[in-house]
């Protein structure tokens, strides 16, 4: 089991003035701590279950961005994009970008988004369930082609390209994840497009990786290949006991990473302590 670390409440000590060398150092101590994989939210305003919407939190990939600048392993991604909120050919070269800065380490998280309340007061359209589908299906086509050889045009249902040209393009092709355990959509579009998921690892983790299992058969993949990943919590009674019990109860339902963020931990430091001390135990 490989820990990763997500942040995803920025509310630390000393707030916003001093946020760019505190998020700094804690990159730099993750990586130093052995961590291989760093994320972000991608919300406009924090969620329920983290803080208040009024708390701090900043635009993925221009943090993304500032990360690798102070990282130099790690892989980089969303935990996850919502599909609604940036043009897919749009999010395909922000990925390249930042893939072709940080030397190959980018990667895209991409679900079809759940937060109407900040698309509402933000003004971004926020269509029905199945129309956000649609496009998320759409979108990671068009991902894919932007970072293949072609440079063919695009024609789907809520998206039209003239030409799928992305120059320069990634250094390799970027890691895929698709966060969602809907199971006749979302785990259907993992088997056929992903490199990973991201399923909640809740009462019915087991049953959403067997169906995924399903949808592998069915579209001729090895679920082997498939990435099992969930988020797990660190609160602040939390230590590296908690951690380690937690994230084995998840090996042993199949899951292979788990991404902890931290709620209600006003110092970084602590954060990578418990981490470093729990993913040293699980190896």
């Amino acid at each position: 089991m490989e820990l990763g670390l997500h942040i995803a409440d920025f509310s630390w000590t000393g707030g916003a003035p001093t946020l760019g060398p505190t998020l700094a150092q804690h990159v730099r101590s993750a990586e130093q701590a052995g961590i291989t994989r760093i994320t972000v939210m991608d919300h406009f305003w924090q969620i329920q279950g983290v803080g208040p919407v009024e708390h701090e939190m900043y635009e993925a990939y221009t943090a993304l961005g500032f990360i690798a600048a102070h990282t130099e392993k790690a892989l980089l991604h969303t935990l996850v994009t919502g599909v609604i909120y940036r043009e897919p050919a749009l999010l395909a070269k922000a990925i390249t970008t930042l893939d072709a800065l940080s030397g190959g380490r980018a990667g895209l998280g991409i679900g079809a988004a759940w937060n109407g309340e900040e698309s509402e007061g933000l003004g971004f359209p926020f269509p029905p369930v199945k129309e956000r589908f649609d496009r998320l299906e759409e979108a990671i086509r068009i991902c894919l082609q932007m970072w293949s050889d072609s440079e063919e045009p695009f024609e789907g249902t809520h998206y039209q390209l003239g030409r799928t040209l992305d120059s320069p393009g990634p250094l390799r092709r970027p890691y895929l994840m698709i966060g969602g355990g809907g199971e006749k959509r979302t785990l259907r579009l993992v088997a056929q497009y992903a490199d990973a998921c991201n399923i909640a690892a809740g009462p019915e983790a087991g049953h959403k990786l067997d169906v995924l299992r399903a949808h592998c058969d069915a579209v001729g993949r090895d679920y082997g290949q498939i990435e099992k990943t969930a988020m797990l919590t660190l609160d602040p009674q939390d230590d590296a006991d908690d951690l380690v019990r937690r994230a084995e109860e998840m090996r042993e339902i199949g899951y292979t990473v788990a991404y902890v963020f931290a709620r209600d931990i006003a110092e970084p430091a602590r954060i990578i302590d418990v981490l470093a001390a729990a993913g040293h135990r699980l190896g």
